[in-house]
């Protein structure tokens, strides 16, 4: 901590905070969970435990005079072994609704993953601080979107001119819930995720339930989305369930009708867009789970494999074109009764000419460019025309 400041320590409240869903008090300040309390006691294993800590879309929103503002926090770093150092998660800052830099916090905790057994081991550290001035000293809304990738607990809010909560600006509010691809996967940082994009481009506030390897219908996620307020709500359905292998066709259609009916108690007649996976060539007819190949993980280079079979479609398993199928179809039926339900295919946000000209690098995720077309895409298909939120 600086001292060159008449510094104004904070509270960091809920009312500065937007993104997140529910804000757990820690030893050290406060950490921002993406799922509710009693959905995270439900919660099955660490990857989703880990998923919905990493505050994709979450970020403090405050008014302010201040020219200098400094936030401590306690990241924790992701590392696997075998392979190189993962750069440090991005902090973003955006002043009156425009980018104003970008910084990292070094140190932190430090979490160790062996891809090949699943083992877990955390190791603790230091607290970091993140210091952006040369603000102007007039009256400006400011935003520090957190690591979209890295859990970060919040432990203090420093500012040289005292902060109130922004106002509404009298946005819309989309709510959204996806996999690893709609958690941000490979982006630049955190206003560069697909819906991160997607959300500034249309001007609305963004909710995003994005939960990397855990996009599985569950019924506690169906719950906090519908006790969550918003104006607009998506659903991305398909790649997760084939990832893990998760279930079978018999399964797959009573599931999803579960998981919308509970969306629809809390939001009856709310714009409801259900989306259909992306391209995924190793999954379009070949069923999973998908194991990592580890053979170049020494060299920075990841790879994922589809394990499963093609034969084994006929008996159920699932693979992307399947799964894009009986989507389409369940919206059909239930749109007969449901006129603020809607249908988007992924191959029309990513498809086989895409991938032709932007590849997957790890056969799953993609890059950094890929995040600001699946934006863009998903901005002019769903927020403009005659798209499900126009």
């Amino acid at each position: 901590m600086t001292t060159d400041h008449d510094w104004i320590t904070t509270p960091i409240t809920a009312d500065l905070l937007r993104g997140a869903l529910d804000l757990e008090p820690t030893a050290r300040g406060v950490l921002p969970h993406r799922l509710p309390a009693r959905a995270r006691r439900q919660i099955p294993d660490g990857q989703l435990a880990m998923a919905e800590a990493q505050p994709s879309g979450v970020r403090l929103v405050f008014r302010t005079r201040a020219t200098a503002v400094e936030l401590d926090t306690l990241p924790t770093k992701l590392a696997y072994v075998g392979a190189p150092p993962r750069p440090d998660g991005v902090y973003e800052w955006v002043v009156d609704g425009r980018p104003a830099g970008r910084a990292s916090v070094t140190g932190g905790n430090a979490m160790t993953i062996d891809m090949a057994t699943g083992a877990a081991s955390t190791r603790p550290g230091a607290v970091g601080t993140l210091r952006f001035d040369g603000l102007s000293d007039g009256v400006k809304d400011v935003e520090i979107w957190l690591p979209h990738n890295e859990t970060t607990e919040l432990v203090a809010l420093r500012t040289d001119a005292p902060v109130e909560p922004a106002p509404a600006r009298g946005r819309k509010v989309w709510l959204h819930h996806g996999s690893s691809i709609s958690h941000g996967s490979d982006a630049a940082g955190p206003t560069s995720t697909w819906p991160a994009l997607a959300a500034t481009l249309a001007g609305v506030e963004l909710i995003n339930l994005g939960l990397s390897g855990s996009a599985l219908l569950d019924p506690f996620t169906a719950r906090a989305m519908r006790d969550t307020a918003a104006d607009l709500i998506s659903v991305k359905i398909g790649v997760n369930l084939v990832n893990t292998d998760a279930m079978r066709m018999r399964a797959f259609g009573p599931a999803v009708h579960g998981f919308l009916d509970t969306v629809r108690e809390g939001h009856p007649t709310t714009p409801l867009l259900v989306v259909s996976p992306l391209l995924c060539p190793i999954h379009e007819d070949t069923p999973g789970p998908t194991a990592p190949d580890l053979s170049d993980l020494g060299a920075g280079r990841l790879r994922f494999l589809a394990m499963g079979d093609p034969a084994e479609r006929a008996s159920g398993k699932l693979t992307l074109r399947v799964i894009r199928d009986e989507l389409a179809r369940i919206v059909e039926q239930r749109a007969a009764e449901d006129p603020n339900l809607y249908h988007l295919d992924g191959l029309d946000l990513y498809g086989e000419a895409d991938f032709a000209e932007l590849p997957l690098p790890d056969q799953v995720h993609p890059d950094a460019a890929t995040h600001r077309r699946i934006g863009e895409r998903f901005a002019e298909l769903a927020f403009t025309a005659q798209g499900a939120f126009a």
